[in-house]
């Protein structure tokens, strides 16, 4: 039979065979040698992301390490402002793992809880306390020491933190900054949430021709290229678009939208070269972006509460490697919210009391003449517990003021203080004035005449609506409030005494009472 074809090569075909044979072999031999390192080099990239924890320090027998009844009950949150955790003792920033651990165990043995972001933005919102002692805790930056020894002291005492990231660093200059993947599994541990530190703008670069370096992110930058300063709108068009990244990178992780933004280096408006419709403008696009911002230097006691939130922005409790637990339960007292009921007399408690205008006296002793203020002064103040007094709206104080001396001198109280709208008091020896402020300037003034004499009794009753003063048990003036928010309004008060005479004869607060 005839075939319709060419017969097949039957040794072509066996060496065609034999080739793809010892082909196969050569891969399977180069797959079985390349796999340590393959697996050697995946390990490596793990390791690289996601690095190792250290174990939490080894618990003394020596108890909290600080008195757990320092820190008295309070009814709002203070935020703590950490950095980096770890054994680096170069940066006061940087606190080791064991005064970490012992802070931590200090707050639990005084009854103190973390909150989380959700709760802590819950309770700027609507006032309700999340209980009598809690704590919020924020790290700036993003640094590895929150993955291997921050947490695992949270851990150990079930407690959570907020990490704000700066996102552009995320993952570069290891083993400095976090890695996305690391972000990732603090997130999944429940003890983590992550918010807004910008993505590139927390560095500083210069803002003039003379080379000042200042925070890019509140300032505008000088470009050297061109001899000038960026314009408003460029300076507004490049914080916006770095905003808006740092938004956008931590959804793009599988994380919650951020609802805080923690200034860079917490620097203030109030000290950039911004004018007031930049800064303006700067605080609309936080506001429109975020539920509130947290700093550490604010211009005025903002502890978190009612006037805080008003004003969008809250004050942090700043720790680093000298704070102590002792320390911290202190500081935590400080903050603490007191009602007006439990001031009682004031002026006997002079750990209260803090000074202002540089004198380098602490207490009320010029106030009461028990101490000479130094010469060559002429005025004289003092704040009386100004973080724990902030959110004050209703309260009343009854004093008595001696050495006033014709129109030389005078004695004064600033009622109100810290807020937007203060309101100022000041008698002398034959009338009394108060005078409202506010963010516009100088108000409204009012004046009575006063039977000439040394000593006058003053009673002053603040309530949302006005404050009123009587002296020597009449009436003297009053005013009122305007159609503002309450919380815009509240705040404690502050003393001053002045003398502007050849004499030098300080006036003097002899009593004052708070109710």
């Amino acid at each position: 039979m005839r075939s319709d074809g060419p017969r097949p090569n039957r040794s072509l075909r066996i060496r065609e065979g034999r080739s793809l044979l010892r082909a196969a072999l050569v891969l399977l031999t180069a797959a079985v040698v390349a796999l340590p390192f393959t697996a050697a080099w995946q390990y490596d990239a793990l390791r690289r992301a996601v690095a190792e924890q250290s174990a939490p320090p080894v618990l003394g027998d020596g108890g909290p390490g600080a008195d757990a009844k320092a820190a008295p009950a309070g009814g709002a949150p203070v935020v703590l402002a950490y950095h980096d955790i770890g054994p680096d003792d170069r940066s006061r920033y940087t606190v080791s793992q064991e005064r970490f651990d012992a802070q931590l165990r200090a707050l639990r043995d005084a009854g103190y809880r973390t909150v989380s972001t959700r709760e802590f933005v819950d309770f700027l919102r609507d006032g309700r306390t999340p209980g009598p002692r809690t704590v919020y805790l924020t790290f700036d930056d993003g640094t590895h020491g929150l993955w291997t020894h921050a947490d695992p002291v949270l851990a150990r005492y079930g407690m959570k933190a907020a990490a704000y990231l700066i996102t552009g660093q995320v993952g570069t200059h290891r083993p400095y900054y976090l890695s996305w993947s690391e972000v990732g599994r603090m997130a999944r541990s429940g003890r983590w949430d992550f918010q807004a530190h910008t993505h590139l703008s927390h560095e500083r670069a210069a803002v003039d021709a003379a080379g000042h370096e200042r925070s890019v992110f509140t300032n505008r930058r000088w470009l050297a290229d061109e001899g000038r300063v960026e314009t408003p709108d460029e300076y507004r068009r490049r914080i916006a678009a770095d905003l808006d990244r740092s938004v956008h990178d931590l959804v793009r992780h599988d994380l919650p939208r951020p609802r805080l933004f923690a200034y860079p280096f917490s620097e203030r408006l109030d000290e950039s070269n911004l004018g007031p419709r930049d800064a303006e403008a700067l605080r609309s696009m936080l506001r429109e972006r975020f539920t509130a911002t947290l700093t550490n230097s604010a211009a005025r006691p903002l502890p978190a509460g009612p006037r805080a939130a008003a004003a969008g922005q809250v004050q942090r409790l700043e720790i680093t490697r000298a704070t102590t637990p002792a320390d911290l339960l202190r500081e935590l007292a400080r903050w603490a919210p007191v009602a007006p009921q439990d001031a009682g007399r004031p002026l006997s408690r002079q750990a209260h009391w803090q000074t202002t205008g540089g004198i380098g006296q602490a207490g009320p002793g010029i106030l009461t003449g028990d101490s000479r203020p130094p010469d060559g002064t002429a005025y004289v103040s003092a704040d009386y517990r100004p973080l724990a007094t902030a959110d004050w709206t209703d309260y009343r104080l009854r004093g008595t003021v001696a050495g006033l001396h014709g129109t030389s001198n005078s004695v004064g109280v600033t009622l109100r203080a810290g807020s937007e709208h203060p309101v100022s008091l000041s008698v002398g020896h034959h009338t009394a004035s108060l005078t409202t402020d506010g963010p516009e300037g100088t108000g409204d003034r009012r004046s009575c005449r006063l039977d000439p004499s040394a000593t006058h009794r003053i009673t002053v009753s603040v309530t949302p609506r006005h404050v009123r003063v009587s002296v020597d048990g009449e009436p003297c003036t009053a005013v009122r409030a305007g159609r503002w928010p309450v919380a815009e309004g509240a705040g404690g008060f502050s003393l001053n005494v002045r003398n502007d005479g050849p004499e030098r004869q300080w006036p003097r607060f002899t009593s004052l009472n708070v109710g």
